[in-house]
């Protein structure tokens, strides 16, 4: 069996759901759904450009274009998120927080920490 560093640094009492489990790794960013919208875009694309090249150009452009909108507000939105629930503590940065804040605070920076790493493989 080999090491699982993620686990490993998981608190002892959290349990393990089968959703958990079921998950081959991370949440995508975007939808399956939107990321199929922008692939059959971009082969489109690729099939035509033989025939008529700078209408192929432009509409992968645009499929780049629709790609990073999406990405961009698909992790504004995630981030948002995150802030909002560890905001909502609501106590002096200085003070100690209780153990289930401290959970709390535990997920959502391993969660930053998650996203960050998978933007920077990009």
């Amino acid at each position: 069996m080999m090491y699982d560093q993620t686990r490993a640094q998981q608190p002892a009492g959290q349990p393990r759901g089968s959703a958990e489990r079921r998950r081959p790794g991370p949440e995508p960013l975007l939808p399956s759904d939107e990321q199929d919208k922008i692939v059959r875009r971009l082969q489109h694309a690729i099939n035509t450009f033989a025939d008529t090249p700078l209408k192929a150009l432009e509409e992968a452009e645009s499929a780049y274009d629709e790609a990073i909108t999406q990405l961009v507000n698909a992790l504004a939105e995630r981030r948002s998120l995150l802030r909002a629930g560890w905001q909502e503590q609501d106590q002096d940065p200085e003070a100690q927080p209780t153990e289930s804040q401290s959970d709390e605070l535990r997920l959502a920076l391993r969660q930053y920490r998650e996203i960050t790493q998978r933007l920077l493989r990009l």
